[in-house]
């Protein structure tokens, strides 16, 4: 099997679950029933700046919360699929849609709505709190629980790998 790090290289497009990957998968529920996440900043800075850098960044979630789409837009994350109930078949679109090679592409899911497309993605990673089921197919587990950075540690590792982090444009919000 070839070295996590040598699949980073060829990366080009993140793809991101929401619940258990970018908040801790817990989900405060108003007297409205409109739930509240927590969002951990250090994760929307290296979202943001992947964008910035010109990097495809997509979400594919089951959650449809209108706060999801406010939190994604001001990252300026534009590819966002919310309610979604079959993950591998929008993955499969958008990497048609969007004429992608499998190997470009990075997924990062936690639980079991996860397992297919994280059996497709080029690269699949998942945070230290994930189902058992995911780890087993994750090419690579962060040591940082979902929620608590598991995103901005890949992303910074993405960027390592491939010479992009802490540029000039690194210090800009």
């Amino acid at each position: 099997m070839t070295n996590y790090k040598e699949r980073l290289k060829h990366i080009n497009t993140f793809i991101f679950d929401y619940d258990g990957v970018l908040t801790n998968g817990i989900i405060v529920l108003q007297h409205e029933g409109e739930p509240l996440r927590t969002a951990n900043v250090k994760d929307g800075y290296a979202l943001q700046l992947l964008v910035k850098k010109g990097y495809r960044v997509a979400i594919i979630s089951g959650g449809k919360s209108n706060s999801l789409r406010n939190r994604f837009s001001a990252l300026s994350i534009t590819d966002i699929f919310l309610g979604v109930m079959n993950k591998l078949e929008v993955y499969r679109e958008y990497i048609s849609t969007n004429k992608l090679n499998p190997e470009q592409v990075l997924f990062m899911g936690d639980d079991i709505p996860d397992y297919e497309v994280m059996q497709e993605a080029g690269m699949s990673a998942c945070p230290s709190d994930a189902s058992e089921e995911i780890k087993s197919v994750a090419q690579y587990i962060s040591h940082f629980k979902g929620g608590e950075g598991c995103v901005r540690d890949i992303i910074e590792q993405v960027l390592k790998v491939q010479g992009k982090w802490m540029n000039d444009d690194a210090y800009e919000w």
